[in-house]
């Protein structure tokens, strides 16, 4: 029987102000992205987080991004590399603390938002990224999208990439995602997203914005726990799956 990682981003509240239902998340994924407090999250939420995340049974997942809590960390940013570096670490390493509180580790890096767009092809963010997460622990893969320069640099280093697909995001013919200033950008439609992620998880392509066929090979796919209805587009995708004969777990 086949087998696909589902991602979500988590953790993505701050102080009195909530984002998503995680618990219900957990329910459908497999692995969570942890916000790590530079985009969103804060000590609090993170460790309640983790706390149902190992209740849940799921891995933890370190989800670095920019220091931009305005904007989300969906903005990019030019930072100095080894400043971003620091950063990555820093991160990394907060997740590590507030995880083992609650008896769980962190098993996976992903980059959050413009992160995440910028080291596609911006070789210097890429390798600042790689090289924070080889100084902290070599064993840590990294979630990148297919082709992306952070996961050529992260195999040159020696550092497992994780090909990664989003059940929720129009994708452009050169197999990048649709920017979100874009209408279309972001899908919202459960039966839609469901297909979409079928047609990835068995067929191994997308269809793009222009209605032509990509082929992409993907070990995890993602489901942002921070749109609208994101708890119905993640079970019907699980159900979906389940349908398919496909059974959700882990890529570790």
């Amino acid at each position: 029987m086949a087998i696909i990682d589902l991602n979500s981003d988590v953790g993505e509240s701050f102080g009195r102000w909530t984002l998503g239902d995680d618990a219900a998340m957990f329910e459908s994924v497999s692995s969570a992205n942890v916000a790590c407090g530079f985009h969103a999250g804060d000590p609090s939420v993170i460790r309640s987080t983790c706390e149902k995340a190992v209740q849940a049974g799921v891995v933890i997942g370190a989800h670095v991004g920019y220091r931009d809590l305005a904007g989300f960390g969906r903005r990019f940013m030019d930072i100095n590399p080894v400043e971003l570096a620091d950063d990555v670490v820093y991160q990394i390493g907060a997740l590590q603390a507030l995880a083992a509180t609650t008896g769980a580790r962190v098993q996976y890096v992903k980059p959050h938002g413009g992160l995440y767009n910028a080291i596609v092809k911006h070789t210097a963010q890429a390798r600042a990224v790689v090289e924070a997460v080889k100084s902290v622990d070599p064993n840590l893969p990294i979630l990148g999208l297919p082709g992306s320069e952070v996961l050529r640099l992260a195999e040159d280093a020696g550092l497992r990439g994780v090909a990664e697909a989003f059940a929720d995001r129009a994708y452009n013919p050169d197999g990048t995602l649709v920017s979100r200033n874009q209408p279309g950008a972001v899908l919202h439609d459960p039966a839609d997203v469901a297909e979409h992620v079928l047609r990835m998880a068995t067929e191994q392509s997308v269809r793009t914005t222009d209605g032509s066929i990509l082929n992409i090979r993907a070990e995890s796919i993602c489901v942002h726990g921070d749109s609208p209805g994101a708890v119905a587009m993640a079970t019907a995708v699980k159900s979906a799956l389940s349908g398919a004969g496909v059974t959700v777990g882990s890529f570790l």
